[in-house]
């Protein structure tokens, strides 16, 4: 059988970034080149359904081995796609045998370090078999460490016909990164009854909450004329916008926030003197949160308006996802199973809130209750990008207990 670390170090060799620019579906035609080849690996493990839809989707089905007929389908999901923010082309994957506690220099840019007293969860990691790339591209663990964890359960599942489990859906996804990753999901097709997306960080962990979030738009419009001859014609649009910008509370950036704060966040500006847009996120773990935030985001932008005689303003706001615990609180079994599964793994769950979204928040509203486990990804969306392979040992471990104890405790089972 193929170790988890032989299919990840082969794994994050595609090329796979998706592109937030792009108007097609998967955003990037090279995701589909891993998303294939996952679809033949999965038939050469003896998965029959396996095959890629229109829009990239790979769906699979392991069938059940038990005798009985109460077993609910749960499912599992990963994403191929790596992040824009980081090159993914020409990843050099280096695996740091038996870790001792050092720092590790990254041998493509000397300047790339993965300092211990700078990463705390390297301190647990001491003995352990460490994954990086070489300094000049991301790893691509965040979320091929989940495609690899899912693949090796599956080949282990498919070799051993005498574990007793129900149905097992699998599906990997393109277009994650840049919010798109369940655009074109098909639920009632997938066919399960919940699924864990295996996406996480940290050993142990389980996300079972995340953010509620909302993006708004705020158009500023003044007028422009030739500054030469502006003298009470002229109305800068960037002014008003920039006179917003400096009124937004301090205690309610990202950078003074954590826990269960909220926050509210400018991320792109588009100026010119005529109209100057402003594009926010809204966070907060209480969706009621949001609208008090944003009318509070409106009022300020109205301050500013006013302050600016002949300028005028326009809002949008746009719903993006909403926080997965008001779903998952009334499917109590499908967290309770996964902190049983993680325990047998030799593991104590550690439950923390997601401060941002995963494709679970989105895909339990949409009728899939979907929690998020660990995969040991660490330091995504980075140089420094890195993952023990201990770690993707052990989820696993997680997954191939999930698929056990769904069947162990499936009699009666009514949602």
């Amino acid at each position: 059988m193929s170790s988890v670390l032989d299919r990840f170090l082969r794994y994050v060799t595609y090329d796979t970034q998706s592109d937030e620019s792009s108007h097609t579906y998967p955003s990037t035609a090279k995701q589909l080149l891993l998303l294939r080849d996952l679809a033949s690996e999965l038939q050469s493990l003896g998965v029959a359904d396996a095959a890629v839809d229109q829009h990239g989707y790979v769906m699979a089905t392991i069938p059940a081995t038990t005798a009985k007929s109460t077993v609910p389908v749960i499912g599992f999901i990963a994403h191929v796609d790596t992040s824009p923010e980081m090159p993914g082309h020409g990843v050099k994957p280096i695996v740091h045998r038996n870790y001792g506690g050092q720092d590790l220099v990254l041998p493509d840019d000397s300047s790339a370090v993965l300092r211990r007293s700078e990463i705390p969860a390297l301190a647990g990691q001491i003995g352990n078999d460490i994954v990086t790339a070489s300094g000049a591209t991301l790893l691509g663990a965040d979320n091929k460490a989940g495609v690899a964890e899912i693949m090796t359960a599956v080949e282990f599942l498919m070799a051993h016909p005498e574990i007793a489990h129900g149905p097992i859906r699998i599906a990997f996804t393109p277009d994650e990164e840049i919010g798109r990753g369940t655009k074109h999901f098909d639920v009632h097709r997938f066919g399960a009854m919940c699924a864990y997306t295996m996406d996480g960080g940290l050993r142990g962990e389980l996300e079972i909450e995340s953010f509620s979030a909302d993006a708004i738009t705020i158009t500023f419009h003044g007028r422009n004329t030739h500054p030469g001859f502006a003298k009470d014609r002229m109305v800068n649009a960037i002014k008003v916008a920039a006179a917003f910008i400096a009124k937004l509370p301090p205690p309610l950036s990202p950078e003074a926030t954590d826990g269960y704060d909220g926050f509210v966040h400018p991320y792109i500006v588009q100026s010119s003197v005529d109209r100057t847009s402003v594009k926010l996120i809204v966070r907060d773990f209480a969706t009621a949160q949001l609208a008090v935030k944003e009318a509070m985001l409106e009022a300020l932008a109205r301050d500013a308006v006013t302050a600016f005689p002949g300028s005028r303003m326009e809002v949008a706001i746009e719903e993006q996802y909403r926080n997965m615990r008001e779903i998952l609180d009334r499917h109590p079994a499908v967290a309770d199973h996964a902190r049983e599964a993680i325990r047998r793994a030799g593991l104590e769950p550690e439950t923390r809130p997601i401060r941002g979204g995963t494709d679970g928040s989105r895909l339990s509203f949409m009728g899939l209750p979907t929690p998020n486990l660990f995969a040991g990804e660490q330091n995504f969306h980075s140089r420094l990008e890195w993952v023990a392979v201990q770690d993707m040992e052990l989820a696993v471990q997680v997954i191939v207990n999930l698929c056990r104890i769904w069947e162990e405790r499936s009699e009666g089972f009514a949602e």
